[in-house]
């Protein structure tokens, strides 16, 4: 049955947030089984006959916050990100070796051919399976943890206090599930930035994962966490409350037609458009983080003060930034665009919409009554 039959289990989620599923469309050929008086004679007056009953609900779907709910928002997040990031490997490859190798990589252009000419066309994809694998992982925490804080620290303040404070519930639920997918994410991290920018390492996750735990150890898969966090934590945190405000303004100022009424692929092209958008804002916030993640996987025994001393201030910030620009606003767009794609696909609404009208205070409500 669908949630909106049921109004004691009403979510205290803002509405906002989803735009309200379609009315649900009865078949005609049920129509005309139900109708049908040669059907209704048939059966009650020949017990041999045999007439299949309609079902109450043609087409169900899926009930907003249950199991099945959180489970198709975890496999969205897989699609979304392993698929993406494995996608731009080669953007990922040019980008770490001008990071850790700046005076061979100087450029993005000159970063391409250097590793064309040294390892062939098979080289733009060294790394691609860890890749798929880590970011899978963390796509899966990211997106379904990130439904899940979200409902659960709507439900803590409330209706009113909810859609006042949305973007704190934003930031608050994508940091609590970013924090977990890192986890998930870090060993694969590790092992992918070792095979890309040591060329002779190992050819993958195969061999590079056991001759990473020999020299390093199995806490060595986890030396890199804590940039990890402080690069993934701010980024996820603008990915989403940037995504969700902007997908925001983009229905209220640019798009004259209500959400509800705009079609899956209007619906589609605006989760596209404002996760590429967020993806700049994410690309610029965590770019520092991201250098350090990058030296530290690559450099045995570093620390994150020698990353600074080695980089510089004005290194971290700006070595390899346009190019990741360019691959962060590309991924982030297309990751909310293909989850946002499945999300349609098993018949559950876009992510974001308009805010909600001010509920009218208590006292007000009672003097319009009166």
């Amino acid at each position: 049955m669908a949630l909106s039959d049921k109004p004691s289990r009403q979510s205290l989620i803002p509405s906002f947030l989803y735009s309200s599923p379609s009315s649900t469309r009865t078949l005609p050929l049920m129509k005309m089984l139900q109708s049908s008086p040669t059907l209704d004679s048939v059966s009650s007056s020949s017990p041999k006959s045999f007439v299949i009953p309609s079902p109450t609900e043609p087409s169900k779907k899926i009930e907003m916050y249950s199991p099945a709910f959180y489970t198709a928002c975890t496999f969205g997040g897989i699609l979304s990100c392993g698929l993406t990031h494995m996608t731009v490997t080669p953007l990922d490859l040019v980008k770490c070796n001008m990071q850790i190798d700046p005076a061979k990589y100087k450029s993005i252009s000159s970063g391409f051919g250097i590793l064309l000419k040294e390892q062939g066309v098979r080289g733009f994809f060294r790394g691609w399976v860890p890749t798929l694998l880590g970011y899978s992982a963390q796509g899966a925490c990211k997106f379904g943890f990130y439904e899940f804080f979200k409902k659960y620290y709507s439900d803590i303040a409330g209706p009113e206090y909810a859609a006042k404070y949305k973007t704190l519930i934003y930031l608050a639920g994508s940091a609590s599930a970013e924090v977990i997918a890192d986890i998930a994410l870090c060993p694969f991290e590790a092992v992918k930035v070792r095979v890309q920018t040591q060329p002779g390492f190992a050819r993958g996750l195969a061999d590079g994962l056991p001759k990473f735990v020999r020299s390093e150890g199995t806490l060595g898969l986890y030396k890199g966490i804590v940039p990890l966090w402080g690069r993934q934590i701010p980024y996820t945190m603008m990915k989403f409350a940037s995504f969700e405000t902007i997908v925001e303004m983009l229905y209220k100022y640019a798009i004259p037609t209500p959400k509800d009424q705009c079609s899956k692929s209007l619906q589609l092209g605006v989760s596209f458009a404002g996760g590429y958008v967020a993806g700049v804002f994410c690309a610029i916030v965590s770019h520092p983080a991201d250098n350090l993640v990058s030296f530290l996987n690559n450099a045995k025994g570093a620390t994150v003060g020698d990353a600074v001393k080695k980089l510089g201030l004005w290194g971290l910030f700006t070595r390899g930034l346009p190019l990741r620009i360019v691959m962060i606003g590309t991924l982030t767009g297309a990751q909310w665009g293909i989850y946002d794609a499945f999300k349609v696909f098993v018949g559950l609404p876009t992510t974001g919409g308009p805010a909600p009208a001010a509920a009218p205070a208590p006292a007000a409500a009672e003097l319009a009554k009166a």
